[in-house]
């Protein structure tokens, strides 16, 4: 029985000398298939078997073992992307995350927000505030999506002082602490994040305050409440520090 799914290769794994087993996140989830001879410079599944490529792929399924992969075609190498250091590192964090996310919640936005996410990093948008944008989408389907529309702690809506990873989201001033205090912008770019469209995206002019402020949100905030730890996230840290 052959089928035909529309994905985008989160994962390649050696299988033998020539051979590679992939992993593609669909709208509908995982799936894994085997490519014969995929390693191999002439082989016509080289190239679309590699991690982050968007395509159509025909599968010959196998009932109670791995499927096996005939054809692929490549609607989208995000060639942009793999040629640059930052980007591809970026790249490789968002799909690890999606796949992730997907393991949790089989949901098709889940798929959606990461194609929109490459698309636009592959376009030049920044990469990290589309990454942010993804990392706070994401939270919903992982069932901790930090409150962003009122106070985290009393439910007012009015005078919103600052936002708190540990607190769960918005602060205001009468139950301000000893937290740390965002600019009002930031206050303001994190609803904007979440409701956003990214494929709607045509211009990002955001402070370096804003985003590192989110940045920082965001990364002890996926510490605190997903149990998330993945290698891809802590590579990138490294990079962003060198560079």
């Amino acid at each position: 029985m052959k089928d035909v799914i529309e994905g985008i290769v989160v994962s390649e794994v050696s299988y033998s000398e020539t051979s590679k087993i992939i992993n593609i996140l669909t709208k509908d989830g995982i799936i894994g298939c085997m490519a014969k001879g995929a390693k191999g410079l002439k082989s016509n599944l080289r190239v679309g078997t590699t991690k982050i490529t968007y395509g159509k792929f025909y599968i010959s399924k196998k009932e109670e073992k791995l499927s096996i992969l005939t054809s692929v075609d490549i609607i989208n190498d995000f060639k942009n992307i793999k040629k640059d250091i930052v980007k591809i590192s970026y790249a490789t964090y968002i799909v690890d995350l999606a796949s992730q996310v997907m393991k949790h919640n089989v949901d098709s936005n889940v798929f959606n927000i990461l194609l929109s996410a490459l698309i636009k990093i592959n376009e030049d948008f920044s990469p990290v505030i589309i990454t942010n944008i993804l990392e706070l989408k994401y939270l919903e389907y992982l069932g901790v999506m930090p409150i962003i529309d009122e106070c985290a702690i009393c439910g007012s809506k009015t005078s919103i002082a600052t936002l708190s990873s540990s607190r769960g989201g918005y602060i205001c001033n009468n139950c301000l602490r000893d937290d740390l205090i965002v600019s009002d912008k930031t206050i303001k770019l994190i609803r904007m994040f979440y409701y956003v469209d990214i494929s709607k995206i045509s211009n990002l002019d955001i402070s370096n305050k804003s985003i590192l402020e989110i940045s920082n949100f965001l990364d002890d905030y996926y510490d605190r409440y997903t149990g998330l730890y993945l290698k891809s996230k802590k590579l990138l840290k490294n990079i962003n520090k060198v560079s």
